[in-house]
């Protein structure tokens, strides 16, 4: 599915705008260096290449329960992650795969805990949708959707409390932002100036559903913000350049004390809603449209080769390594033990 004419028209005019007010919005990374360039292509290649590993896995019957791809929407996570600090957290729904990885998890563990295994990162108990990092600063992983908005809140509100300058980065899709607890978390979040950015991961379909029947106003769902004060932009969630632009501003803002910050990311998820989903609400055709003009990698692979900053042999290189590191965490993962029967006793709630 192209995005839509009136996105591309209020993207033109937001251009223009900022051009006349330079002072107003002020690009600090009109692209990427060259490091900033190929860690992008690096990250990106490693969730894509992790996720289809995952789904043969899953194929195979290695994965049971639900399983969510992020292939298509890495650029999202990537840029975001690009403008984050130490300290700063991040929150998402079930689709969760990439933004371990994006933040540094590692592959082993979060394969690991797909397969049900000792070695997950949530000792197999979590499976796809529910794993965990503090070390990461990586909070789930939630099942219920929009359950992990007001909690990124949360996240937001110890930041505050404790008066650091960190932020929650709060991650949920546009069959979420739906959901009553969005709005019930922006007021909060905008009434104690939460350091808090609200990142609409919008690839328009949600569970199967085009967002154009299901939602109102779908052509700007960070618009709705605006009732509660809370600024947006809707952002080409497929180009990791324009991700890191608008999240080095969500940032900034936060990080002022001037509250929450909403982003929402025009994106494309390749595969169904997860992988027992046969995507039969849209065409084959739609699809191959999207990984033939939209692709995030091929966008970067394409600057790579064209200004010289890689060659093709570098780029196969760097496939081939990654492709060493997710299938040693899929033959990790695989061989690993079971979790012991005692496990089903910790990290639960006691009642004395």
């Amino acid at each position: 599915m192209a995005v839509s004419s009136a996105y591309l028209a209020r993207k033109a005019a937001k251009a223009e705008k900022s051009t006349k007010s330079s002072a107003k919005v002020e690009l600090k990374n009109s692209g990427l260096s060259s490091d900033e360039e190929l860690k992008a292509y690096y990250d990106m290649l490693l969730i894509r290449r992790f996720e289809e590993k995952a789904g043969q896995l899953y194929g195979m019957g290695s994965i049971g329960g639900f399983c969510h791809l992020y292939i298509g929407q890495e650029a999202v996570v990537v840029g975001m992650e690009m403008s984050a600090i130490e300290g700063d957290q991040r929150i998402t729904s079930y689709r969760d795969h990439g933004h371990m990885l994006a933040c540094g998890m590692e592959a082993k563990g979060v394969m690991a805990e797909l397969t049900g295994r000792q070695g997950g990162y949530s000792k197999g108990k979590g499976g796809s949708m529910h794993m965990f990092s503090r070390e990461k600063q990586f909070y789930g992983g939630h099942g219920i959707v929009a359950a992990q908005v007001p909690l990124g809140a949360g996240l937001a509100f110890a930041n505050k409390y404790r008066g650091n300058k960190n932020v929650s980065m709060v991650y949920f899709g546009d069959g979420a932002a739906n959901q009553g607890q969005v709005y019930e978390t922006f007021n909060m979040a905008s009434i104690w100036k939460l350091p808090c950015i609200f990142v609409i991961e919008n690839n328009r379909y949600a569970m199967g559903t085009s967002a154009t029947r299901s939602t109102a106003a779908s052509d700007h769902l960070g618009a709705r913000g605006e009732a509660f004060g809370i600024p947006s932009e809707q952002v080409d969630g497929m180009d990791v350049r324009a991700v890191k632009e608008a999240a080095d501003r969500a940032m900034e803002h936060c990080r002022s004390g001037a509250g929450p910050y909403i982003l929402e990311m025009m994106t494309y998820r390749y595969r169904g809603h997860s992988m027992s989903d046969p995507a039969k609400y849209r065409s084959k055709e739609e699809v191959q449209k999207m990984r033939e003009e939209h692709d995030p990698i091929e966008q970067v692979k394409a600057r790579l080769l064209k200004s010289n900053r890689a060659s093709e042999d570098d780029l196969k290189k760097m496939d081939a390594d990654i492709r060493e590191i997710v299938t040693a965490a899929a033959d990790f993962a695989v061989a690993d033990a079971q979790p012991d029967a005692s496990e089903l006793y910790t990290d639960i709630y006691k009642v004395a």
